[in-house]
């Protein structure tokens, strides 16, 4: 968040400090999500004769919950980012209707001081003591004329005292949802640094030669499983083209190639797997979620056999990851901690669906 938000938040919080005796605006307006329960750091203990199958499948588990958590703490960051951003609008709509009651009070004032200069007699009063009727006529029109003014500056200044209310209520919300926000963004941030902790322990435990082997058996999973996927003849009925929108991520995509993966990274130097689908629909200008999930949740599906290039397919059972297919058979992705934006076969992991930005 930049400087000139921070300003703007605090101001709202002092605004809507100074505006509780409007409408008792410093209570809470919504109740707080759920703070999730920080996951307690893993164990690391490498299995007996260090079975490194059993540990490739350990280090799976581990990446996956910080995929998980990672998806948590991006949508945290979005809301918290959302809920300041209507914070700072409301500061200032406190702001202008403050000046504005305070101008409508001016004229208000104005007119009860013209009135006490006046004997404090009524206008209709000061008219029936009149003895010239013309001036008794233009009188009733101008009197008739100030009620209605009268009646007008009161009711803009219910109107204005009323808003001021709504929009304390408001902020005072939103402030309460963006402590929840920041609580929820913390505790999935410690989530992500278990659990990429535990499996950097895990890995710095194997010897150098166990590091290769396992390396080995990654990608024999991964193989294997692209094998079956390609063997029940997908490929056959896949033969989408891709839209000018969808070369466009595409390029943007896989331009990435060998930059790193960084949780929560958005770009330009690195991304975790959503950050780099989002960044390259952006590039085709198109606006998508920021999390896979999110992206899961709220993009047009469309059924495997109907994939063009540009399609985005998501992961796992929880929707925990998310890839961009290329065509052929392929897709690039940011995999996980330690590894960099590649291409890889789209059949290597379990498929959730997939989903189409445009």
């Amino acid at each position: 968040m930049g400087a000139g938000k921070r300003i703007w938040v605090a101001a709202a919080v002092g605004l809507v400090c100074a505006v509780t005796v409007l409408g008792g605006a410093g209570s809470a307006f919504a109740a707080p999500a759920p703070t999730p329960t920080p996951t307690p750091t893993p164990s690391v203990t490498l299995p007996p004769n260090k079975d490194l199958e059993a540990v490739r499948k350990r280090l799976e588990k581990l990446y996956h919950d910080a995929a998980v958590a990672t998806d948590a703490y991006n949508a945290a960051e979005e809301e918290t980012e959302r809920q300041s951003t209507e914070i700072v609008e409301l500061a200032r709509e406190i702001v202008k209707g403050q000046e504005r009651l305070a101008e409508l009070k001016d004229r208000a004032g104005a007119a009860a001081r013209s009135q006490y200069r006046s004997g404090g007699l009524p206008p209709e009063a000061r008219l029936w003591l009149s003895d010239d009727p013309q001036a008794w006529l233009e009188g009733v029109s101008r009197v008739r004329q100030g009620q209605k003014a009268t009646t007008g500056l009161l009711a803009e200044m219910t109107r204005t005292q009323q808003d001021l209310e709504q929009y304390a209520q408001d902020a005072s919300a939103q402030w309460t949802k963006l402590e929840a926000s920041r609580k929820a963004k913390a505790a999935a941030q410690k989530t992500v640094k278990q659990q990429i902790a535990a499996a950097e322990k895990l890995e710095s435990e194997l010897e150098k030669e166990e590091k290769e082997r396992l390396a080995e058996l990654e990608r024999e999973a991964a193989y294997k499983a692209q094998t079956s996927w390609l063997s029940s003849g997908i490929l056959d009925d896949i033969d989408g083209t891709a839209t000018a929108q969808g070369k466009k991520a595409v390029e943007f995509a896989t331009a990435q190639i060998g930059k790193p993966y960084v949780w929560g990274a958005e770009g330009p130097d690195s991304f975790d797997c959503s950050g780099m689908t989002q960044a390259a629909w952006a590039a085709a200008g198109i606006s998508i979620p920021r999390t896979s999930q999110q992206q899961w949740a709220q993009l047009p599906r469309v059924d495997i056999e109907d994939m063009r290039p540009g399609d985005l397919i998501v992961y796992f059972d929880d929707a925990s990851h998310i890839a961009m297919y290329v065509g052929d058979g392929a897709m690039v992705h940011a995999p996980r901690p330690g590894r960099t934006v590649t291409i890889a076969g789209a059949g290597s992991m379990p498929i959730l669906g997939v989903v189409r930005p445009n």
